[in-house]
């Protein structure tokens, strides 16, 4: 596979751009991409077999089982950034080993649904957060300690909104490749 073509599975929508400014417009349009994503997601996957499930979306990439999961996982501690950062003077954030949670057994194994559930809740919860969020909250900052630099809110939104949008694009890059 050329690595233009490998670039494409790894990055269906491209790669997330920081706007220079970042608008309240912006910040309204991500918060309804956090809102729908849960439906997105469950309507994506519904249909797919276990077989389906585990296929990985891309040579050497996770399984569709395994993304779904991430998602969730990736999610919480986005949420728990919020909250941190909301609460404190800007937190020095605890980062994690994605690639080691996606390769534990429950990840690689778990009916999809189970996450599915917990990201419909989860980002029902954080919707109310971000709808009451201020002007001067989504300035705050948390201090990512391997990119070794302060992400603010505002920032940190728009990268998960694309998150999510990113592994939807896995998922249905290869269900419309395979034909599903």
């Amino acid at each position: 596979m050329e690595a233009s073509q490998l670039e494409a599975l790894k990055y269906p929508i491209g790669k997330y751009q920081v706007p220079e400014t970042i608008s309240p417009a912006h910040i309204q349009q991500w918060i309804q991409e956090i809102e729908i994503l849960p439906g997105l997601l469950i309507d994506a996957v519904s249909t797919l077999s276990d077989l389906q499930l585990n296929m990985p979306y891309r040579p050497g990439g996770w399984t569709l089982r395994q993304v779904v999961h991430h998602v969730v996982d990736s999610h919480m501690n986005s949420y728990i950034r919020f909250k941190w950062t909301l609460t404190e003077d800007q937190p020095t954030i605890k980062a994690y080993y994605e690639d080691r949670w996606a390769e534990l057994p429950e990840a690689k194994t778990a009916p999809v649904q189970v996450s599915l559930g917990l990201l419909a809740s989860l980002h029902a919860r954080w919707v109310m957060m971000l709808r009451n969020m201020t002007t001067e909250d989504w300035q705050r900052a948390y201090y990512h300690p391997e990119q070794e630099r302060l992400i603010r809110l505002d920032e940190n939104l728009g990268l998960y909104a694309w998150h999510g949008k990113h592994h939807l694009g896995h998922i249905n890059s290869l269900k419309h490749g395979m034909g599903w």
